[in-house]
């Protein structure tokens, strides 16, 4: 068994494990776990709309109409999403000599999230935290009219759901390309928080490449970070650019903070949709190693060490530990190496690494160069499945 070089003050990134990501950005179904918040089942209600002449707005930036405009083309594309599911209650808990004796109660856990319209014939993308352990799912879009919906998909591991419902001729979303965001650039967010429908916030793209890892999320997704007011109930709902088109799925915020959101961006979040309903299931390549980033501080404890390594390098990332039968052991990777780059492309960060391995298509090869004890030599390495999605 190999061990971790190095103490836990360092901050590792796993790509062993998807990390459990505790969502805080919705009205979860799961009331159990301490680190979202409770669940508000909103009242049902039904307004009815008051017929009026729709104002003329301005497209120009800078107007004040301007996200009225985004608003009012995007909006009737998101929907509410009803999830319920039935429970057993144990009135004495589970403890004491009549709890077999004693039949349980049944009683419903209810949360609502939002999501939007991806196909005129019904497609919607949302959380998997919205719909997960849901008995029924219901869509409610923004003209009043309520569907059964049927999850066609979900993954844990990036929090993305699919989900479908039998209708025709739908308003839909437009896409955006979450690869070319810039932090600075405007955005606008639409979902439900706390059962108030159609609600919109506006902000900015606060940052970009944000790893889970750095506030409890999946290390194998890099989120948009924006101040775009996110509440719960708005998880999987859009984040939109200036153009009013999608470049994120609102996902999580950190309990306690102020103006600071989490999106899925949507490049990843089709992808992985993509493959939930071609395949029932997503795909997360991985290698099996546990990484460092390299700092003066961890250079200087390795090199005091007794481990018998030494470190030389001013920058880079150093494996710190190889899972035993993982595709990195296969490949020939020790405790100890440092990876200077992948398919040519130097790295610094382990961020960087795991972008590479999760492009790359499971079973293929992947390069890198790496250096062990001061000497540079290649190796090739094959990515395979998270070892919970192997098929049985």
């Amino acid at each position: 068994m190999n061990r971790p070089l190095f103490s836990r003050q360092h901050s590792l990134l796993f790509l062993l494990l998807g990390l459990s990501f505790a969502s805080t950005g919705c009205q979860s179904l799961l009331a159990d776990n301490s680190t979202r918040p409770s669940p508000v089942a909103p009242q049902a209600q039904t307004v009815q709309p008051v017929a009026q002449q729709a104002p003329t707005l301005s497209l120009e930036p800078g107007s004040p109409d301007f996200v009225a405009q985004i608003v009012k083309d995007v909006a009737p594309a998101v929907v509410r999403i009803n999830a319920s599911r039935a429970v057993e209650n144990d009135p004495f808990g589970g403890f004491g000599p009549f709890s077999r004796e004693t039949p349980s109660r049944e009683r419903v856990q209810r949360g609502t999230g939002s999501g939007f319209i991806v196909s005129a014939d019904g497609r919607i993308y949302t959380n998997a935290h919205v719909v997960e352990g849901a008995d029924k799912v219901t869509v409610v879009l923004q003209d009043g009219r309520s569907f059964n919906g049927q999850v066609l998909g979900q993954d844990q591991t990036t929090d993305v759901a699919v989900v479908k419902i039998e209708a025709s001729d739908l308003p839909t979303v437009k896409m955006g390309n979450s690869d070319a965001l810039l932090p600075g650039q405007a955005a606008i967010a639409i979902g439900n928080p706390l059962g108030l429908d159609s609600t919109v916030t506006q902000g900015i793209i606060s940052a970009t490449g944000r790893s889970g890892a750095d506030f409890g999320g999946s290390a194998r997704v890099d989120f948009i970070q924006t101040d775009t007011a996110i509440n719960p109930g708005n998880s999987g709902g859009p984040l939109l650019n200036s153009k009013g088109e999608v470049v994120g799925i609102n996902t999580a915020i950190i309990q306690g903070a102020n103006g600071i959101g989490f999106a899925v961006p949507i490049l990843t979040a089709e992808r992985v949709a993509e493959q939930l309903v071609t395949k029932g299931r997503a795909e997360h390549p991985y290698l099996g190693i546990q990484m460092a980033e390299i700092t003066p501080e961890l250079r200087e404890q390795v090199n005091n060490s007794n481990s018998g390594l030494r470190i030389d390098q001013q920058e880079g990332v150093i494996v710190v530990a190889v899972q035993p039968n993982s595709p990195a052991a296969t490949g020939g990777l020790r405790p100890g190496d440092v990876i200077e780059s992948v398919e040519g492309t130097a790295v610094q960060r382990p961020e960087q690494v795991q972008r590479k391995v999760a492009s790359t298509d499971i079973g293929s090869t992947l390069s890198m160069t790496i250096n062990r004890n001061g000497q540079s030599r290649s190796v090739s390495v094959k990515p395979a499945p998270l070892p919970d999605q192997e098929p049985s």
